[in-house]
């Protein structure tokens, strides 16, 4: 793979590269929606990744061209960076991670380069396909700028780089893409960032299947919606309890300013939060403030013609799932003989709280989790955003060919489109590590 990046590399600019990067995809086994309220999450990286081979040059000019012939090739000044938020297209978040770097270290006049990218993650199909690309090119402008950061400075400048293009992300995805280890499972914490090892039962293999339904978090608003959604529940449930409610921002931070329990939190909002959607009025109302600093200041530009919001079902989802993240940690280290079925258990949990009180599925996410627990899985859940993208199942790794056999036959051979694309969209894997530069020996 990396000699034909290098042909094409030579063909395209001239000459050859002088370093690549690589930054990973990821899979996040439980804790979905939760890592922008401010909790863990249980990601692991994949061995499917984004690779970058670069050349610095002596212009202002950074050229970008892809492997992949329906991405088209893209040069801007490194002076002049425009990155467009209305049509997210793929160089827009290699843009945000050159910009990012850019404004970490003030550079005036950044290093110009020719990079020619190839990818193996599918892309919109939430195993963090464009964080990964946001990673790789923040790795590429730092080695091609000749600086140097920690994976965790790297992860935090990512995180806030990709909201230039209008995600509201929390930071699971760039923080395992470069802290990563092979071989582990990661429980990511958050402020402040830090990984620690989560070793997975074995005789269980991981396996993930894309539903073929498409999703890009920044071309549609549903993501947007539920950060503002669970920023709002964060407001209510504060200025019920007397905290500073306009200080509080995620529902992290109402459990530790109460310092209560994640199940006490969970009965909080049975009290206080009603299971009815709330009116932009209501929630005015209940704060005491008017329509427009509601919009002015608390929900972002891409919700402001939102009308409703669901916030008991949200609160109940991120607490409930903050805690089947904690629950899945302590299997996993205490190792019980039955491990394998509790963690199944949660899996499952999991993805019916994803459906029902988040609503981040769709019916072919529901339909491929039911084809896979059919055919043997321990356990199964929708990952990454949702409302399509793939989903993560749990399988007994002495049955594993029959059941890739089985969920081949029962999901994609039955879909002329799937069909086409069934080989990237079946896999087995295992943890990977993170994003690093390397150079030709």
């Amino acid at each position: 793979r990396l000699q034909k990046l290098k042909e094409m590399f030579i063909s395209k600019f001239g000459s050859a590269p002088k370093f690549y990067a690589r930054a990973p995809g990821r899979v996040n086994l439980i804790g979905e929606h939760i890592d922008y309220c401010g909790y863990a999450v249980l990601p692991m990286a994949i061995e499917q990744d984004i690779l970058i081979a670069v050349e610095p040059v002596q212009t202002q000019i950074v050229q970008l061209a892809n492997i992949n012939s329906s991405y088209l090739d893209f040069s801007t000044n490194v002076n002049n960076i425009q990155i467009n938020k209305t049509k997210p297209q793929w160089h827009n978040y290699f843009l945000c991670g050159l910009k990012g770097i850019q404004e970490h270290f003030g550079l005036n006049n950044p290093t110009g380069m020719n990079c020619l990218l190839d990818g193996t993650i599918p892309p919109s199909s939430g195993l963090s396909s464009s964080s990964a690309l946001v990673c790789c090119a923040g790795l590429v402008t730092l080695r091609a700028n000749g600086k140097t950061l920690s994976k965790v400075e790297l992860a935090e400048i990512c995180t806030k780089s990709e909201r230039y293009i209008g995600t509201e992300g929390g930071g699971m995805d760039q923080s395992i893409s470069f802290l990563a280890e092979e071989g582990t499972a990661k429980l990511i914490e958050f402020s402040p960032l830090r990984a620690t090892d989560v070793r997975l039962p074995s005789g269980a293999t991981f396996v993930i299947a894309n539903s073929c339904v498409e999703m890009n978090k920044a071309a549609t608003s549903h993501y947007n919606i539920r950060v503002m959604e669970c920023r709002l529940a964060t407001k209510l449930l504060s200025k019920s309890k007397g905290l500073e409610w306009r200080k509080t921002l995620r529902l992290h931070d109402v459990q530790t300013k109460l310092g209560v329990s994640l199940e006490e939190m969970l009965t909080i909002v049975e009290e206080v939060l009603h299971p009815e959607p709330y009116s932009a009025e209501e929630i005015c109302k209940c704060l005491g403030i008017s329509l427009e600093e509601l919009r002015s200041q608390i929900l972002s530009q891409n919700v402001q013609d939102v009308s409703t919001f669901k916030l008991y079902q949200r609160a109940k989802h991120v607490y409930s799932e903050a805690a089947r993240v904690l629950e899945f940690q302590k299997i996993c280290s205490e190792a019980p003989a039955n491990a394998l079925q509790l963690l199944g258990e949660l899996m499952k949990q999991s993805h019916i709280s994803c459906r029902e009180m988040y609503e981040c599925s769709c019916p072919e996410l529901d339909r491929l989790v039911d084809i896979c627990l059919q055919f043997g899985a321990i356990g199964s859940r929708l990952t990454g955003a949702g409302w399509g993208g793939c989903t993560v199942s749990m399988v007994p790794t002495d049955k594993l060919n029959t059941f890739l056999k089985n969920v081949k036959k029962a999901y994609y051979q039955t879909d002329g489109q799937r069909l086409a694309v069934e080989n990237n969209s079946l896999f087995a894997t295992k943890p990977g590590r993170g994003a690093l530069v390397f150079v030709e020996a």
